[in-house]
C-alpha cells in the first residue's frame, strides 16, 4: 500500500516537473534572469546613488510611516507637539499626527526592514515590477515579448531611478501589473481564481495610489465591458466555450463581477482607512492635509504656494513632461519612443484589419492614453517640472516624470513588439541574401551593428545624465551629514535648523525619530527647546548647524558642525564670550535684544579679542566687559522664555564688515533663569543670518573665533557641565 502510494506521489512529481519545464520556455529563463538583475540594480542604485535619499523629501516620509507601522502604530504622539511635526504629517485635533499618505507603499517597504533592512524591500518592488512586466506582456503577446519588454523597462532611467527611492510610483506599479496580469489571465483562460486576485490587487493599487489606479485600470474595464458585450468573443476563450445569451458572454460576467466585488472591497478598505484617520471616511489624509491639492482645475495651494491651474497651463506643462519622458527616460530615449510608436501602431494596423482579435493588445495599449490624458487633470505635474520659464531645476531633472511612471509598461510592451516583428524581418533579409553556411555570423553582426547604433548608445546616454546629477546631489548630502558619520549617538537630544520651515526631515531625512521617540538620538526643532530638554532629561544635548546656503539640488555645499549644547539653571545664568577681532578692524559696536527692549554699545578700542559676559538674573540681561552703553541703557528685561540675541558688529572700513550673532535661549521663572549654549554665527551678509551662517571653528576666518562658556551666574556649571563654543 506504502509502495503504491510513493509510485503515485513520483508519478504525480514527475508528470508536473515535465508540465513546468514545457511551460518555462528560454525567454521565461532570460525574464527571471533580468528579475534578479533588477534587484541587484535597485539595491545599488539606492545605497550608492542614494544613501542619504533624494532631494524629494516624501521618502522620510514613507519611511516615517514604515517604522509606525512595525511599532503597530498609526499616529505619533510627540511629547512637545510644535517641536516633533514630520513632513507631510497631519495634526489631530488631539495633537497627535498621522501621515497624508496611505499605508500601502509604507507597508511594503516595513516588510524589507523584517528582512533585514527597508533597502531589501526596493529590490524585492523591482524584481516584481519587471517580472510582472513580463508576465503581463507575456499574456497579450508570447514569451519572447515579456522577456525583451522586460529588458526594455530594466535599461529605461525612470525605472533605475525610481527603483531606489522609497516612493510610492514603482511600488504602487507593483500592484497594478499584477491586476494586468492575472486579468488577462483571467480572460484568456476564464479562471474565477485569477479574476479573483485580478480583484484583489486593483483593490490594493487604489489603496496605495487612488487615482493612479484608477487610471491604470480604465482600460481594462473597458476591455472587460467589450467582453460582457460579447464583441470580441471571437478568440477570447480559445477552447472555453462562452455560455452567451441576450447579447451578454456570462462567464465575463461571472469573472468581471468577481473582480469588481473585491476591487471594491479595497475601496472600501480605503473609506475605512479615511474615517480612522480623518473621522470622514470620504476625506483622504492628504485633503485634510491640504484641501486645495486635488484633481481638476482652478485654484490649486499646498503650504502656501498657491497656482491658478487652468486647462492652458495644464496642456503645456503635460506636454513638457510627455516630451520629457520620451526623450530622457525610456531605453534609448527617442529610439526607445519611436519603437513603441512603431509596435503601437502595427498592433493598431492589425486590429483594424481583424476587428476584435487584439482587444487584449489594446487595453494594454489604453494605458498610453489613460495615464497622460488622466495626468493633465493633476497639478503635480506642473510642480515636478519647477519654474517653467527654467528648464531643468525641478525634480524631474533628477528623478524623472515619476507620476508617469506607468506609461513605461505600454512603452516596453510595443517597443518590444517592433523589435521582434524587426528582428523577424531582419532574419529574413538575411536568409534570402547570404549563404547559409555565414548566415548565423552575418545575422549576429547585423543584429550587434543595428542594436548599438539605433538603441545601446541613446540608451546609455539616457542613463547617464540623471545618475551624473544625482550623484552631485549625493556628494553635498555626504558633506552635510560628515558629523554624523564620524560619531555614533547613546541617548541623544539633537536639535535641527529649519531651512525649509518647521518641519523635521525636510530636508533632513536620515535623521528621523523612532515612533517611540526612544531612539539612540531623538531629534527636535528649535520650537520650546526647554519643553524638549524637560521631556528627555538624561539625554545629552547638541545642535547641527551649517554654514552655507542649503541647496544640494543646486550643486552647492554646506560646512556642518554638530555642536555639544550645555544647559544650565540657577537663581541666574551667565555667558562667557570672547570674540576674535581682525587686525584690520576700525571699530566694533555691541547691540543686545530681547522681546522687551534693547540697548547699545561700543567698544573700548579693537582688541585682537573682545571678552564680553552677559548676565541673566533677576528678570533683566545685563552686558559687562569692555564697552561703554551708548544712551541710557544698560541692560535689557527678559520675561518668560525668550532667545536673547547679541550681535558684536566689526567695520573694517568703508563697506566691508561682519557680525557675529550669538542667540542664548534663556527662560527665567520665578526667581531662576535657565539658559542653553547659544547659536553662534558669523555673518558676512543679513541674507545668510538666521541659521545658514554657522560658526564653524576649523573654517573661520584670520582673526575670527568665538569662544563660548556657560554657567550659573556665581560661575559654576552644574554637574561640571561647562559648555565650550
Amino acid at each position: 500500500m506504502i509502495d503504491s502510494l510513493a509510485w503515485a506521489v513520483r508519478r504525480r512529481l514527475h508528470s508536473v516537473t515535465r508540465t513546468a519545464r514545457r511551460g518555462v520556455t528560454r525567454a521565461d529563463a532570460v525574464a527571471l534572469l533580468l528579475t534578479v538583475a533588477a534587484a541587484v540594480v535597485a539595491v545599488l542604485v539606492a545605497t550608492r546613488l542614494f544613501p542619504y535619499h533624494t532631494p524629494n523629501h516624501d521618502e522620510a516620509v514613507y519611511l516615517q510611516q514604515a517604522a509606525m507601522l512595525l511599532d503597530g502604530r498609526l499616529f505619533l504622539d510627540p511629547p512637545v507637539a510644535e517641536s516633533f511635526r514630520p513632513w507631510f504629517f497631519v495634526r489631530a485635533e488631539d495633537g497627535s499626527l498621522y501621515s497624508k499618505y496611505a499605508p500601502v507603499p509604507a507597508a511594503m517597504f516595513a516588510v524589507g526592514t523584517l528582512l533585514g533592512g527597508p533597502r531589501l524591500a526596493l529590490g524585492g518592488i523591482a524584481a516584481a515590477v519587471v517580472v510582472l512586466t513580463h508576465l503581463t506582456v507575456r499574456e497579450a503577446f508570447d514569451a519572447r515579448h515579456g522577456a525583451v519588454a522586460a529588458g526594455f523597462l530594466l535599461a529605461s532611467p525612470l525605472f533605475v531611478v525610481q527603483s531606489g527611492v522609497f516612493l510610492p510610483y514603482a511600488a504602487t506599479t507593483v500592484w497594478n501589473l499584477l491586476f494586468a496580469f492575472a486579468y488577462l489571465r483571467a480572460d484568456r483562460t476564464g479562471s474565477i481564481p485569477w479574476a479573483a486576485v485580478a480583484g484583489v490587487a486593483v483593490g490594493v493599487a487604489f489603496f496605495s495610489r487612488p487615482y493612479t489606479a484608477t487610471l491604470f485600470a480604465a482600460p481594462f474595464v473597458a476591455h472587460a465591458v467589450w467582453r460582457i458585450g460579447n464583441w470580441g468573443a471571437v478568440g477570447s476563450l480559445g477552447s472555453h466555450a462562452s455560455a452567451v445569451a441576450d447579447g451578454v458572454d456570462r462567464d465575463a460576467l461571472d469573472r468581471n463581477f468577481v473582480t469588481a466585488v473585491l476591487g471594491c472591497a479595497g475601496v472600501t478598505g480605503a473609506l475605512v482607512y479615511n474615517w480612522g484617520l480623518t473621522g470622514d471616511p470620504l476625506v483622504f489624509p492628504y485633503a485634510a492635509f491640504a484641501p486645495a491639492d486635488g484633481l481638476g482645475f482652478g485654484r490649486r495651494e499646498i503650504l502656501g504656494y498657491e497656482v491658478v491651474y487652468t486647462p492652458g497651463l495644464a496642456i503645456e506643462a503635460n506636454a513638457r513632461v510627455l516630451a520629457a519622458l520620451l526623450s530622457d527616460w525610456v531605453a534609448g530615449g527617442p529610439v526607445g519612443s519611436l519603437l513603441a510608436a512603431v509596435g503601437l501602431g502595427l498592433v493598431a494596423a492589425r486590429a483594424a484589419g481583424q476587428g476584435g482579435a487584439d482587444s487584449r493588445r489594446l487595453a494594454l495599449a489604453g494605458l498610453a492614453l489613460s495615464i497622460p490624458l488622466g495626468n493633465v487633470l493633476f497639478w503635480g505635474n506642473l510642480n515636478v517640472l519647477g519654474t517653467l520659464e527654467t528648464p531643468g531645476d525641478g525634480l524631474i531633472s533628477l528623478l524623472g516624470p515619476y507620476y508617469h511612471f506607468d506609461v513605461l509598461v505600454p512603452a516596453a510592451a510595443f517597443a518590444a513588439h517592433a523589435l521582434i516583428v524587426g528582428g523577424g524581418r531582419l532574419t529574413a533579409l538575411v536568409r534570402g541574401r547570404v549563404p547559409s553556411e555565414r548566415r548565423s555570423a552575418a545575422l549576429l553582426a547585423a543584429v550587434a551593428v543595428v542594436s548599438a547604433a539605433t538603441f545601446a548608445v541613446p540608451a546609455a546616454t539616457a542613463m547617464g545624465e540623471p545618475v551624473e546629477r544625482n550623484a552631485a546631489v549625493t556628494e553635498a548630502y555626504a558633506e552635510a551629514y560628515e558629523p554624523f558619520e564620524e560619531r555614533s549617538f547613546d541617548d541623544a537630544l539633537v536639535f535641527l535648523p529649519t531651512p525649509y520651515g518647521d518641519w523635521l526631515n525636510h530636508p533632513f531625512q536620515p535623521l528621523r525619530n523612532d515612533p517611540g521617540y526612544d531612539g539612540d538620538a531623538v531629534y527636535a526643532l528649535r520650537e520650546n527647546q526647554f519643553a524638549v530638554v524637560d521631556a528627555f532629561p538624561d539625554r545629552s544635548l547638541y545642535r547641527y548647524t551649517y554654514r552655507g546656503t542649503w541647496a544640494p539640488s543646486a550643486g552647492a555645499t554646506v560646512e556642518p558642525r554638530l555642536q555639544r549644547v550645555r544647559h544650565v539653571s540657577g537663581d541666574g545664568v551667565r555667558m562667557d564670550a570672547a570674540v576674535g577681532i581682525p587686525t584690520d578692524a576700525q571699530s566694533v559696536s555691541v547691540r543686545l535684544d530681547s522681546a522687551n527692549g534693547s540697548a547699545l554699545f561700543a567698544a573700548n578700542g579693537t582688541p585682537d579679542s573682545l571678552p564680553l559676559s552677559l548676565i541673566v538674573a533677576d528678570g533683566r540681561a545685563t552686558l559687562d566687559g569692555p564697552v561703554s552703553p551708548v544712551g541710557d541703557d544698560t541692560s535689557v528685561p527678559v520675561r518668560g522664555r525668550e532667545t536673547l540675541e547679541l550681535e558684536v558688529y566689526v567695520s573694517t572700513g568703508g563697506t566691508a564688515a561682519f557680525s557675529y550673532w550669538l542667540d542664548v535661549p534663556v527662560l527665567v521663572e520665578g526667581d531662576g533663569a535657565r539658559a542653553l549654549t547659544p547659536y553662534a554665527e558669523v555673518c558676512t551678509t543679513p541674507r545668510l543670518c538666521g541659521g545658514e551662517a554657522a560658526y564653524v571653528p576649523r573654517t573661520a576666518g584670520e582673526g575670527v573665533s568665538a569662544d563660548l562658556e556657560l554657567t550659573t551666574a556665581n560661575g559654576s556649571a552644574p554637574d561640571g557641565l561647562a559648555s565650550n563654543g
